[in-house]
């Protein structure tokens, strides 16, 4: 039975309240359906695995792609949604509340706002401004019914400043922001997460996964994460096999479908949306 906005944002909420639960990225409609199919409790989207599929480099893409982007996830899945709602898409934090309210009417159940500026000679906002352009978010979902997660990320791993003191500064403020749950990209090492988990607690934190990692599941849930998410990982393992089938057929070979999913079985999982 399809749920309601409301009842997708009150379950995701209470995946957020104890344990650890996996939150893997589809990239489009067909990849989010698949992903419900195997018994995953909620998704997130991604932007580059988005953008990919344009044609397009990561963070990109304009903001009425984006949107148009959540709607088509969130109208293909049962489960709740959340958003990778890249640095907000406003210059000011009045942009960044437009586009926030914007974002809660696709009916995502959570959405996450960066401090990444898209400069390469200032990577990432000032503390203060990056603090004001969350808080933004807050009230804007506040002022929408206040049901929709807020995730605060501070990218100075994916930003080329690699400091962690800084982006456990970084995430506490955004923690007394407003934000539900924190996340910081690309800390890897067991010493790096339980000191993040620790500076937050008792918010939950997200963990990326994006690459081959040693730790299982459980070993990350007992570091005290409470998400787990892949970022584009599913759509750059997608594309890989692309890749590869694609450049045996030009160099005249036809052995590159190996593992190829077969058509009957993508069908059955689609036959009800003809």
């Amino acid at each position: 039975m399809s749920r309601t906005i409301a009842e997708k944002r009150a379950a995701f909420r209470a995946l957020h309240t104890s344990g650890c639960f996996v939150l893997p990225n589809p990239w489009d409609a067909g990849s989010a359906r698949y992903l419900q199919t195997l018994g995953f409790k909620a998704v997130a989207t991604t932007s580059s695995g988005l953008a990919w599929s344009t044609g397009h480099a990561d963070n990109t893409l304009p903001r009425a792609a984006i949107l148009a982007h959540l709607r088509e996830i969130v109208e293909a899945t049962d489960l709740p949604v959340n958003a990778d709602f890249e640095n907000g898409f406003g210059r000011d934090p009045a942009g960044v509340a437009e586009s926030v309210k914007l974002a809660v009417e696709t009916g995502v159940a959570g959405l996450s706002i960066e401090d990444s500026t898209g400069d390469p000679a200032a990577p990432l906002f000032p503390i203060d401004v990056a603090v004001q352009r969350l808080s933004a978010a807050r009230r804007a979902i506040d002022e929408t019914g206040g049901d929709t997660l807020l995730i605060g990320r501070a990218e100075n791993f994916f930003a080329g400043k690699p400091d962690l003191d800084d982006a456990i500064a970084r995430l506490k403020a955004y923690a007394e922001a407003g934000a539900d749950c924190l996340y910081a990209p690309g800390i890897q090492t067991r010493e790096q997460i339980e000191a993040v988990v620790a500076a937050v607690a008792p918010k939950p934190v997200n963990l990326l996964i994006g690459s081959t990692s040693s730790f299982t599941l459980q070993e990350v849930a007992a570091l005290g994460v409470r998400r787990i998410s892949v970022g584009g990982a599913l759509a750059r393992a997608a594309w890989g096999g692309f890749m590869h089938a694609a450049q045996a057929l030009a160099d005249g070979r036809f052995d590159g479908f190996e593992g190829a999913a077969p058509g009957s079985q993508l069908n059955d999982l689609f036959k009800d949306r003809a």
